[in-house]
This record gives structure tokens, C-alpha cells and sequence, in this order.
């Protein structure tokens, strides 16, 4: 299909990696860029439900052969936006570093997507997504009743503080590159985004407002009035009632009309207000409390699996997922009211060859 997504006419080259890089990648062929992934030969065949590789062209290379190399490097100078996920000093040795890259194509935006960082003492070690949110502070932040730490999946590392910088970063880059008519080396890390998504709680920090030890806090499941709660069947409402507005209308609809809930933000408080709660929420199923305060500014909502989600009416009417190859999965996001966002193709589409896209890339 032709992209019609603000980022149509746009290349880029991507180097299979895992994690963070196709998570960027798919969102820039979301949204309308020419995405070429080199991969290692009979790596390209994909299925359709792997949707996080769905918009790509693919070409196979062998990146210690010569002439697949010199084939690469044909596609990295008609690019605009080269990424990467390898460890520092890997494309270096391949020949395919930014300098050597950067003086056959000065326009161009590299992007490097590392956990650690492109130096430091860590930088040549490897990790994944729970080590490098480990080491910011974050990760502790996540603490279940019983006190363990608990994986926020890879949202947080891997999609939030590693593919989030690295598009924020390339796209930046490749605004200032229109000005300037140099290109850059975009050196996006984990450790660093994920710091850099703490910038709230480390102001907080710095007020004495914000306690480190975890599950003290307002946003952390220390406070009553912002957590979860389990029902009579064994699922969860999600209850967010902050202000002071929606704490009041929640109360309302719960039937918390005990005095000690007026004082809403007295700490010492919340432990007892939070069992008291506990017990209320357990009197009725997350679907019963789901129909009381779902569409209530009461800022309180049932918790569903990844498999309802589906149904979800909200969901629905929005269109939050599409079909793509007979696969349900989710749409591209942001919108735009004039150059719509779409998926390009399946995951599951065809390899393709370096001089296919080069004769389009003149």
C-alpha cells in the first residue's frame, strides 16, 4: 500500500536487533516511513502475528561478506535515519560506524539504541530491560503488598525509556539536519530515558515530598485513595480518585462516609483507610463496582485482561485495533486528521533485495 502517514517519503534503515529498535521502527513504518531492515540470511521469514516487525521491507545480508556489506552501505547513503541496537564497537568493526557512514551520507541521523549507553564502565556488558531500569531507581519504585519488586513488563526500559528517546532522538536530529545539512549520532540509552522519566519523583525528591521507600507514597500504592483493590471474585478495580473532586464522588458511590476518610492526605491514615477499603471493594464483583463508577468523575476502573481488552466498548469505538493479515493487534498511534497513520503491510511479506530498493531510492 502507499503510506500516507507524515512521515511518507522518509528512509530509513534498520538493523535487526531486539527489544527497543523494531518497536521504533514499526512505529516509524506506521507512520508512513520506508523502513528497510537488514537481516541475516533466513532470518526474514516472519509470521503474521508478530506484529511488532509488521511495515518492513527486508533484506537479507551476511555481515561479514564484502559484497553484502558494500550492498549495505549502498542503502545507509540514500537513507536518512540509520538504527541500531548493537553493543558499542560492533558496527565499527564491520565498517559500517558513524564516521564512516556520516562522510558518505553527511546528512544522515544515526541512531544508537544501547542499554547502557555508547560508554561508562557498563557500556560493554550485556543486559536487558530489567537490569538497566534496575540501576535508575525505578524498578524498586514497583514493589507488590508483599514487598517484592515487580517487572513492569519491558514498558518501562525497553518501549519507554529506550524506543520512545531513540524516535524522539532520530526525528529531533533529523529536523535539525534540514537546517544545518549535517546529520548526527543520536546516542540513545536506557538508563539515561528512564532517568529521565523519573524527572517527577526526583523533583519530589528533591521537595521532601517524596519518601524512597516504596509503597509510602501518593502515586505508588501508598495512599488509599490511589490504588488497587481486589473484589468479590477475585479481579480489581483501579481506583485513581487524586483529586480532592473525585475523592469525594467515590466516596459518594462506595459508601465511605466514615470521618476519618475526610482527612484525605494525612499519611499516617492511609495504611487504615486502604484495609478499610479493602474490605468494602471485596462486598461486590469488579464488574458490579465497574458499573457504578466506570462513567462516574469518580476516577475509578475495572481492571481487564489483555484478551477483554478487545471488547472493551471504549476500545471499540475508537478503533484501537485493526486487521492486518486476518491478525487483530493494535493501531498505529498517535492520529493525525489529515496524514492518517496506517500499517503498511504483514510482518509476513516477502524478502526483498537491496537493488529493488535502491532503484527506488535514486
Amino acid at each position: 500500500m502507499s503510506a500516507t502517514g507524515p512521515l511518507a517519503g522518509l528512509r530509513v534503515v534498520e538493523f535487526e536487533a531486539i527489544g527497543p529498535c523494531p518497536f521504533a521502527a514499526m512505529i516509524l513504518s506506521d507512520l508512513g516511513a520506508e523502513v528497510v531492515t537488514i537481516a541475516r540470511p533466513g532470518k526474514t521469514k516472519r509470521s503474521a502475528k508478530t506484529f511488532v516487525w509488521r511495515g518492513r521491507q527486508w533484506v537479507e545480508k551476511n555481515l561479514k561478506d564484502a559484497g553484502d556489506i558494500a550492498d549495505v552501505k549502498a542503502l545507509i547513503a540514500k537513507a536518512d535515519i540509520l538504527i541500531e541496537g548493537f553493543r558499542p564497537g560492533v558496527m565499527e568493526r564491520l565498517g559500517l560506524g558513524p564516521d564512516a557512514m556520516l562522510s558518505a551520507n553527511p546528512k544522515l541521523v544515526y541512531g544508537r539504541m544501547t542499554g547502557w549507553g555508547q560508554d561508562g564502565p557498563l557500556a560493554p556488558v550485556a543486559g536487558h530491560d530489567i537490569n538497566y531500569i534496575a540501576i535508575t531507581g525505578a524498578l524498586n519504585a514497583f514493589r507488590a503488598r508483599d514487598g517484592f519488586p515487580v517487572s513492569p513488563l519491558n514498558m518501562v526500559g525497553d518501549y519507554g525509556g529506550g524506543a520512545m528517546y531513540l524516535l524522539v532522538g532520530v526525528l529531533a536530529a533529523l529536523n535539525e539536519a534540514k537546517n544545518s545539512g549535517k546529520g548526527q549520532v543520536v546516542d540513545a540509552a536506557m538508563c539515561d530515558g528512564v532517568t529521565h522519566l523519573l524527572t517527577m519523583f526526583r523533583a519530589l525528591i528533591a521537595q521532601g515530598t517524596w519518601d524512597d521507600e516504596p509503597r509510602k507514597n501518593r502515586l505508588d500504592g501508598g495512599a488509599h485513595f490511589y490504588n488497587i483493590y481486589a473484589c468479590k471474585d477475585g479481579k480489581f478495580m483501579a481506583v485513581g480518585a487524586y483529586e480532592p473532586q473525585f475523592y469525594a464522588r467515590m466516596r459518594e458511590i462506595v459508601g465511605l462516609d466514615d470521618p476519618e476518610f475526610d482527612d484525605q492526605l494525612n499519611r499516617a491514615n492511609w495504611p487504615a483507610l486502604t484495609k478499610k477499603m479493602e474490605a468494602v471493594f471485596r462486598t461486590k464483583t469488579r464488574d458490579e463496582w465497574n458499573a457504578l463508577l466506570e462513567h462516574e468523575e469518580a476516577c475509578s476502573t475495572g481492571i481487564i485482561s489483555m484478551s477483554e481488552a478487545y471488547d472493551h466498548p471504549h476500545l471499540k469505538a475508537r478503533k484501537v485495533f485493526v486487521e492486518c493479515d486476518g491478525e487483530v493487534q493494535p493501531a498505529p498511534a498517535p492520529r493525525f486528521s489529515r496524514t492518517k497513520s496506517a500499517i503498511q503491510h504483514s510482518p509476513a511479506a516477502p524478502a526483498t533485495t537491496s537493488a529493488d530498493v535502491l532503484a527506488r531510492w535514486r
